[in-house]
């Protein structure tokens, strides 16, 4: 797993990072996390954030635009836990997560903005690699992402640490 600081990034790389605006919390086992997007456009139903976390997800981050609601939440113990298993580097949810203790010893790193104890409902509903625009930036499949403690970031291309 590597670690990542993303001021240190924002200052090796002025010329290519974009900063989403600061509304996301850390809820995951992982305070820092990094890789491919692969995007979902979903709306208060997570079966397409299930079926991702169910495929390989190594060196990937799965970047959820969940319309920013606040009514359900879009990932929940058991489907980090798969993702987590199944090589997720983490998630960035556009919406609520629920099951934060446990999502706080899970392998796997997670943000999003607030948690809601309600799950979502599965009607099969939702994009998959389509680009999706929220926070201030929009964001592509195949571009990159990094988070932390201080905030996350997008790149066209993948980024290293400095030093």
């Amino acid at each position: 797993m590597n670690h990542y600081i993303t001021p240190d990034l924002c200052d090796a790389y002025p010329e290519l990072v974009q900063v989403l605006e600061p509304m996301f919390s850390n809820f995951g086992g992982r305070d820092s996390f990094g890789g491919e997007i692969v995007t979902i456009k979903c709306f208060e139903d997570n079966s397409r954030v299930k079926e991702q976390a169910e495929l390989s997800g190594e060196g990937k981050v799965l970047v959820v635009d969940g319309g920013g609601s606040l009514r359900h939440a879009l990932l929940g113990d058991m489907i980090a836990d798969r993702a987590a298993k199944n090589g997720w580097e983490g998630i960035v949810i556009y919406g609520c997560i629920r099951d934060v203790d446990v999502l706080a010893q899970t392998d796997l790193g997670v943000q999003a903005l607030a948690s809601h104890p309600l799950k979502s409902n599965r009607r099969g509903v939702g994009d998959v690699n389509v680009p999706v625009t929220f926070a201030g930036v929009t964001f592509r499949p195949g571009e990159f992402i990094y988070a932390d403690n201080n905030g996350v970031i997008i790149s066209p291309t993948a980024l290293k640490m400095p030093g």
